[in-house]
């Protein structure tokens, strides 16, 4: 039997602006934020009966879209998407705004590993080889993230640290443009989400090195995490969640999550995101208030205590 294209006897879409709702995702096209949210997008506008729109605004490790998204009217027709370096720019960077106090959170989408991966054609065939190149000659081997200051760059540079080695940090303008070079092996290394990476792994065409999760993840099926590779107790796993511009309607917040949790939960959405390299989380919008407080806050003190900085 065809499903409904407005589920109405749950209340979903009523009291939003009639214009198109514009989700600002703060990433050139082809990242992980990007891909994640085209994939739940289309069921979602159906579930909410109203058009959605993804507004990509890449740059500054996602704080320009998310500036943006700081001065939008907050009546419901934009909302934001955003990615771990929302938490980590807080300490960061100088931002025009504090993000518990410009943005409501929404819903905690998902979360999984960060993995290193080398360009199948470098000697690297595990994260010791790394770390005895690097030692050898400091500050000459390469590795790209998606930007300043977000989780995969606050991690590696947190792993040079314990492991006392030192890499050449090359941050891109989001992870699209970040693995097309890596596949083209203009950078030996790329630290990233498994979301963007997944299929060129299953390809051979990047080998995974090691994962942020504690233990070996499902997503990267017989890599060791960092924490078995001598980084003891290290974790840093990426996630991605929905905010909303801090004073929109209560009802439209819980509306909006309502209608989320019931998407990311239908096998036909959760599959292909989870195949992507992630696991769906759908949480409350008070579970992804106390969870971002706790990231901003986690990801604040590594950071000053590291003394990690924009260039590192």
């Amino acid at each position: 039997m065809a499903r409904p294209a407005v589920l109405s006897a749950q209340g979903l879409g009523t009291g939003f602006p009639t214009r198109p709702i514009r989700l600002i995702v703060p990433w050139a096209p082809g990242g992980s934020t990007d891909s994640i949210a085209r994939l739940f997008q289309p069921r979602l506008a159906e579930v909410l009966g109203r058009a959605i729109v993804i507004d990509n605004r890449g740059g500054a490790s996602g704080a320009t879209g998310a500036a943006e998204a700081s001065r939008a009217p907050n009546d419901g027709s934009v909302w934001i998407f955003v990615y771990d370096t929302q938490a980590t720019n807080e300490t960061l960077m100088q931002l025009p705004f504090r993000t518990m106090e410009a943005f409501d959170p929404v819903c905690h989408v998902a979360s999984g590993p960060l993995a290193m991966v080398a360009h199948h054609s470098t000697p690297y065939q595990n994260f010791q080889d790394v770390i005895d190149a690097a030692k050898r000659a400091p500050d000459t081997i390469n590795f790209a993230t998606s930007g300043v200051g977000g989780l995969a760059h606050v991690a590696t540079t947190l792993l040079q640290q314990q492991g006392g080695f030192r890499l050449v940090h090359v941050p891109y303008r989001g992870g699209g443009p970040a693995v097309q070079d890596a596949l083209g092996g203009f950078v030996p290394l790329f630290m990233t989400n498994v979301v963007i990476v997944s299929q060129h792994i299953r390809a051979g065409l990047l080998r995974p090195l090691g994962v942020t999760t504690s233990g070996e993840s499902r997503h990267v099926p017989g890599t060791r995490s960092f924490a078995q590779q001598s980084f003891a107790n290290f974790e840093a796993p990426t996630w991605w969640a929905m905010l909303a511009r801090s004073g929109t309607p209560a009802p439209l917040v819980r509306q909006m999550n309502e209608a989320l949790i019931q998407v990311l939960n239908e096998p036909a959405v959760k599959t292909r995101i989870e195949a992507q390299g992630c696991d769906i989380v759908a949480s409350t919008s008070d579970e992804c208030r106390q969870f971002l407080g706790a990231e901003i806050e986690k990801w604040g003190q590594v950071i000053r205590a590291n003394d990690i900085r924009s260039d590192s």
